[in-house]
C-alpha cells in the first residue's frame, strides 16, 4: 500500500442507488464531502429498515484512511486501510454477536465505469479464510 492522500476516496462521493448481486435494489446511499474535502460522510438507508452512518478521514501522519460506522441496530465498526491499486480497502475487527468471537472485516470499494462496487468480507479465523457478507453495486441515482 503506497502513500495515500485525502482525495483517494473521492470516487465514492455521490448520490447512489445500491443493488445486490441479483440486481435487486437494497438501499440508497448519500456520500458527501465534509470540511473542504478533508472527510467523507456516508448516509445509508437500507430497504430492510437499517439506517447507518459513517465518517471517513485520511490520517496523513499515519498514511492511512479510517472509517467509523454506526447503525440503527447498535452496530459499530472501526476500519483502517487505504488504496490497493484503484480500490479502497479498509479492515477492522467487529465484535461478535450473541456471544460469538470477534471477526475480522474487510470492505473493498472499487470504482467502475457505471458506479462503484462495495465488497464486504468477513473472516472468523483472522484472515485465513474469507466469506462475502455483502456485495453491492452503487449506481448513480437518477435525478
Amino acid at each position: 500500500m503506497g502513500q495515500g492522500s485525502a482525495r483517494d476516496f473521492d470516487f465514492w462521493v455521490g448520490e447512489w442507488d445500491v443493488f445486490g448481486p441479483q440486481g435487486r435494489q437494497v438501499g440508497t446511499n448519500s456520500v458527501t464531502l465534509l470540511f473542504d474535502g478533508r472527510a467523507i460522510a456516508e448516509h445509508w438507508h437500507g430497504d430492510g429498515g437499517v439506517d447507518g452512518r459513517s465518517l471517513n478521514a485520511y490520517d496523513a501522519a499515519a498514511g492511512r484512511w479510517h472509517q467509523t460506522w454506526v447503525d440503527s441496530t447498535g452496530g459499530l465498526l472501526l476500519l483502517d486501510g487505504g488504496l490497493v491499486g484503484d480500490s479502497m480497502v479498509l479492515e477492522g475487527i467487529a465484535p461478535g454477536e450473541d456471544g460469538a468471537a470477534p471477526a475480522r472485516q474487510r470492505i473493498t470499494w472499487t470504482p467502475r465505469p457505471d458506479g462503484v462496487r462495495q465488497h464486504w468480507e468477513s473472516s472468523p479465523d483472522d484472515g485465513a479464510s474469507w466469506t462475502t457478507a455483502f456485495d453491492g453495486h452503487y449506481m448513480p441515482r437518477e435525478a
